[in-house]
């Protein structure tokens, strides 16, 4: 082996000059978007240059970005990793790429890898940051792989167990990503509510059922609502049963949200706690890392179902002109997957 082919050492591959150049997607004002050219980093020992295959558009936290509605006092927590610009605008944001290593430390060349990166053609990243993506896990599937974690992270805070009756209200990613989960548990109950009739074909494709909100189970033993929805939330609540759990999921911005704590909440003791993916839950915290964490997420993803997650290709050069519609409300899609 040659000095320059030890792991942790860097290839002498790194771009330089005019080629050390990228183009990375912004949100530059409300409901657009653009392609800007930028200079990458230098890299320093143990860093990788990726060229990106696919990154993925998190539907729910990106329309937030997209329309300008990070709440100012979430401007800090809500920055993603790799992040350039400050919210609202201008600002570059994202975080499920995938791509190739094409520099870097030798034991990672050719190795496809996940990063929490915005879209980006290339980029540059320390190799600690990159989670591998098994050979059993396509490329374009391996974009879910952050919504896989916040769903593994969701039912650890909900301490979801077998035999348990589950209702999953709101049927995005998010939502169909736990209830997949869920329904992996032996003996589990679980069905998928959503006020849009064509996820019942996708809720049996993924091995779960479905109802409509007018037919939601009741009674339930444990309640995630995704819906990011008054509506969604108290449906949520009217399917717990005594002394249930209800794990909320979804993300508001600026809004405000109903909560129907009334009637019956108090009376059935209900609880009604939050689950975020910034942080581990405390029933793993003590023996996980977020590196493990995130290859365990990555591992989950090995299921062909789950391609029907995505709903829509879209070249990298069409996203300034296709991303807004896909983050308009009126898409009927899941996600997207961006394509390099």
């Amino acid at each position: 082996m040659a000095p320059n082919d030890k792991a942790g050492e860097l290839k002498p591959a790194f771009p330089s000059g005019a080629s050390a150049q990228a183009t990375a997607l912004w949100y530059v004002s409300p409901r657009e978007c653009a392609l800007n050219a930028e200079a990458l980093p230098a890299p320093s020992m143990g860093d990788c240059l990726v060229r990106t295959l696919w990154s993925g558009v998190s539907r729910g936290t990106e329309r937030l970005v997209c329309e300008g509605r990070v709440p100012e006092g979430e401007h800090e927590r809500m920055r993603a990793p790799f992040q350039q610009g400050d919210f609202p605008f201008p600002v570059k944001y994202g975080y499920c790429a995938v791509g190739v290593v094409e520099a870097g430390p030798a034991d990672r060349l050719g190795q496809t890898v996940f990063c929490l990166h915005p879209h980006q053609d290339r980029f540059v990243a320390p190799a600690d940051r990159l989670t591998p993506v098994p050979p059993q896990v396509p490329a374009r599937r391996a974009i879910l792989a952050a919504n896989m974690e916040t769903a593994l992270n969701a039912h650890w805070d909900a301490g979801s167990g077998p035999a348990d009756r589950i209702v999953v209200v709101g049927g995005g990613v998010l939502g169909l990503l736990v209830a997949w989960l869920a329904a992996r548990l032996p003996g589990a109950e679980v069905t998928l509510v959503d006020v849009e009739p064509a996820r019942a074909q996708l809720a049996r494709h993924l091995g779960f059922g479905f109802a409509l909100p007018v037919d939601a189970p009741t009674d339930a033993d444990l309640v995630f609502h995704a819906s990011a929805s008054a509506g969604g939330l108290a449906t949520a609540i009217a399917a717990a049963g005594f002394e249930a759990r209800i794990v909320e999921l979804s993300w508001y911005g600026e809004g405000t949200v109903a909560a129907p704590l009334g009637g019956a909440f108090h009376a059935k003791r209900l609880q009604l706690v939050s689950t975020q993916v910034g942080g581990i839950a405390p029933s793993r915290r003590p023996r996980w890392d977020y590196a493990r964490r995130s290859a365990a997420a990555m591992a989950l993803l090995a299921d062909d179902r789950l391609d029907a997650l995505i709903s829509e290709d879209i070249p990298f050069r069409e996203t300034p002109t296709r991303l807004p519609s896909v983050l308009d409300t009126s898409w009927h899609g899941l996600t997207a997957a961006i394509c390099y």
